[in-house]
């Protein structure tokens, strides 16, 4: 596995130190990770939507569309 430092303000480290419990090494991997996951989501996503031919116009359509049907059912099973 690769080992990373990096820099941060002296007063960061002061408040980071002040929270011994906090293994910020495990957090710093965990958001590391997440972010990564993200961005390689968001490329996929801009890979797919890149190819659509659907406007913001029919977007909105649609969602206004989706939302009815939700009204619809959620009113039809006496939750609103």
């Amino acid at each position: 596995m690769a080992s990373v430092t990096f820099t941060i303000p002296d007063k960061v480290k002061e408040d980071m130190e002040s929270f011994p419990w906090v293994n910020w090494s495990e957090l710093a991997r965990e958001e590391a990770l997440k972010r990564a996951k993200l961005a390689r989501e968001f490329e996929e996503f801009k890979r797919i939507t890149s190819k659509s031919k659907l406007t913001e116009k029919d977007a909105d359509q649609l969602a206004e569309k989706a939302k009815a049907s939700m009204h619809k059912q959620l009113k039809k099973e006496g939750l609103i």
